[in-house]
């Protein structure tokens, strides 16, 4: 039900899990659902990381092409970040109606669960994996090859460690495969300002995923802000839901789209979708500021205004032009960095992404620079859903060996075309920093304010993030600079860069413990 207007401010609310209304959408699949615990499987033909839904697209991709898949994710049903589910004792009457696309996802998650039956899919729920490394008979000839100092053969075995199930049930376990799909997606960057630490001030997805998977919103009055698509989305989908949405502020322009007609004439279906956003935000009066940013949130136990103030072409903001928005509950996030860290623990090639990430280098059929390691979805640069699906279809049947069509093929570069335009369009000004005061927490794992990190910068002598972080333990915290880490880079003067991490999580001691030793 709608949150009531007699609630006090601040408080979260209920949602509406069967807004906003509409066609009736395909039926919800019943779950799949499987233990984290049993008999590690066979060795598959192929393993993917991530059920999402470029995972999902390949894992079923795969399995009617023939091969044997291992599906592996850290949540407890497929779907990923895009495809939440409210937990079966919330009564969410129709939950595919907060969702976008939720026919095409029901689909596929139908088609895994009937390949779970056929024995085709073997898919591991609450399994994070934290490293993927070859095979022992890809070690043995890799030493070899060093030995005689010549160059080694590609692995043709791959092992993937993971943690599985929920503390302090879980345990270690391993999947063998002949060669693997990442499909990790992506997470919420996050540029910081005076105030972003309060109760109450949210990432634009973590409000998103509140009302997707929880059922309730951040607050009643909520402004939306950042920068990027996910933004309409978002207050479309909160205000629906029964909050008031005062105003999305968009630090872009929109006019940056004005040299791309070209592809988005080739994108209609984005189009329409982007006018469905609009015609929301319309329908709930919902005010669309442009080329402005929230530069402070204030409050004392919870944020009770935003201070949002216009700014130039570098997004600096310019004196004179802060207003102030009451609120209970902020919804802020500048766009999604493509999560990377199982395949630069591989040496997998990088590339900088027209939206400032940091992205994988992937051919024509998915494939990474490491023979034997594919990739799709937002770890190729940032996306969306259909390309995801597109993407995880290609690589599929690159794995396979099977051509995969030229509509196919046509549908990915139409997609990435808008994709890398829409990231370019809201790619962050360099200018944002002018919003940072020194005393603005900045790494809010190790409470790190932005005047000691420029003082590593300016008087320290530090040119990069790395000796930034030795110097002010910014990015050591527990999120190991998810959070932190580009606004770290920019204040360093540095673009942001790879992180090659021996684990992509973190793990208990007593699982490495009890690895054999070659694979230490």
């Amino acid at each position: 039900m709608p949150t009531s207007p007699s609630e006090p401010a601040g408080r979260a609310g209920r949602a509406d899990p069967t807004v906003p209304p509409g066609p009736a959408a395909a039926p919800a699949p019943a779950p799949v659902v499987a233990s984290a615990s049993g008999p590690a499987p066979a060795r598959a033909d192929l393993a993917i990381v991530g059920a999402g839904p470029a995972g999902l697209a390949a894992a079923v991709t795969a399995a009617r092409l023939g091969l044997r898949v291992t599906l592996l994710d850290a949540g407890d049903r497929p779907g990923g970040q895009f495809y939440r589910h409210p937990a079966p004792g919330l009564g969410a009457a129709r939950p595919e109606a907060l969702h976008h696309g939720w026919a095409e996802f029901a689909t596929r998650e139908a088609a895994l669960r009937a390949h779970e039956s056929a024995g085709r899919i073997t898919y591991l729920p609450l399994h994070h994996v934290w490293a993927v490394v070859p095979g022992e008979a890809a070690e043995a000839r890799r030493e070899a090859a060093e030995a005689r100092r010549g160059p080694a053969a590609p692995a043709t075995e791959w092992i993937l460690h993971a943690v599985a199930g929920h503390a302090p049930e879980e345990r270690a376990t391993a999947v063998t495969a002949r060669a693997v799909l990442i499909a990790t997606g992506a997470y919420e960057r996050q540029l910081p300002f005076p105030g972003w630490t309060l109760p109450g001030v949210v990432g634009a997805g973590g409000a998103q995923a509140m009302l997707k998977g929880g059922l309730v919103l951040p607050g009643q009055r909520v402004v939306v802000a950042g920068s990027g698509p996910l933004l309409l989305a978002v207050a479309g989908s909160l205000a629906a839901a029964g909050a008031t949405v005062p105003a999305v502020v968009e630090a872009a322009a929109y006019t940056a789209y004005a040299g791309q007609a070209s592809v988005l004439l080739r994108n209609p279906g984005k189009l329409v979708e982007a006018a469905v956003h609009g015609g929301a935000l319309a329908r709930h009066h919902v005010r669309l500021l442009t080329r402005r940013a929230v530069t402070e949130a204030h409050g004392t136990d919870r944020v009770e205004a935003v201070t949002v103030a216009r700014l130039d072409r570098t997004w600096r903001p310019l004196p004179g032009t802060a207003r102030r928005i009451p609120c209970d509950a902020l919804a802020v996030g500048h766009g999604l960095v493509p999560q990377l860290e199982l395949a630069t623990g591989l040496g997998c090639a990088t590339r900088s992404g027209p939206d400032g990430t940091v992205a994988l280098v992937l051919d024509a059929g998915q494939r990474t620079s490491v023979p034997g390691i594919w990739s799709a979805g937002e770890t190729g640069g940032i996306g969306g859903a259909q390309l995801a699906m597109t993407e995880g279809e290609l690589a599929a049947h690159s794995i396979a060996g099977t051509p995969p069509g030229a509509r196919l093929t046509r549908r990915r570069a139409r997609l990435r075309a808008f994709a890398d335009a829409m990231a370019a369009a809201h790619r962050p000004g360099e200018g944002w920093t002018g919003w940072l005061r020194d005393d603005a927490v900045v790494c809010r794992c190790e409470e790190v304010p932005a005047g000691r990190i420029r003082e590593a910068a300016c008087d320290l002598g530090a040119r990069d993030a790395r000796t930034v972080k030795l110097l002010t333990r910014a990015g050591m915290g527990w999120c190991q600079g998810r959070m932190c880490g580009p606004a770290v880079a920019a204040l360093a003067g540095e673009e942001p860069a790879p992180d090659r991490r021996p684990l992509s999580c973190p793990v208990p001691l007593r699982h490495l413990a009890e690895l054999p030793p070659a694979a230490h």
